[in-house]
């Protein structure tokens, strides 16, 4: 049994930090974003998919739009020690070992939750497979230890839930 108890967070306004720009932060950014997350993404090369995101979210004006997606701001540099101060949540999805390990060491001192991608034993939480239908949201986790199973289940519920409609 896993040790992680499994909750929902109200993610609206939460100060997310993501370090890293490629495929693992770029997914983690933009299911953040859906649930009304504020996301800073940093990293000195950043995926286009999330360039062109950042430019929609700049360019939204209608209030109800910001009430249902969080804002992306981007910032095209490397991770600085210290830099960490109102963040709810940080992830680190770099592909350096040494600056994920930094982030975590300075999310532990200052005690912000993180999850580092690449190593489960640095996680105070994972990011679970996401199923969402209307008002039901389901969230899959296998404590770290299998994500190519946890996509699988994700994709068999959400083709139960396609077929029950």
């Amino acid at each position: 049994m896993s040790t992680y108890f499994p909750i929902f967070l109200n993610m609206q306004g939460k100060n997310i930090r993501v370090f890293g720009g490629g495929k693992i932060a770029t997914r983690r950014a933009l299911v953040l974003l859906e649930f009304g997350a504020d996301v800073c993404v940093v990293a000195p090369e950043i995926a286009k998919e999330l360039e062109d995101l950042a430019q929609i979210s700049g360019k939204r004006k209608e209030p109800e739009d910001l009430a249902q997606q969080g804002q992306i701001t981007l910032s095209y540099r490397k991770y600085q020690p210290g830099e960490l101060t109102e963040e709810d949540f940080v992830f680190a999805a770099t592909d350096n070992e040494q600056v994920n390990h930094a982030i975590f060491q300075e999310c532990r001192h200052k005690e912000i939750p993180v999850n580092v991608s690449s190593d489960k034993e640095k996680c105070d939480f994972y990011f679970p497979g996401i199923v969402c239908d209307g008002d039901i949201t389901i969230g899959i986790a296998s404590g770290g230890r299998d994500h190519k199973k946890v996509a699988e289940a994700a994709a068999k519920i959400r083709e139960w839930i396609s077929c029950r409609k």
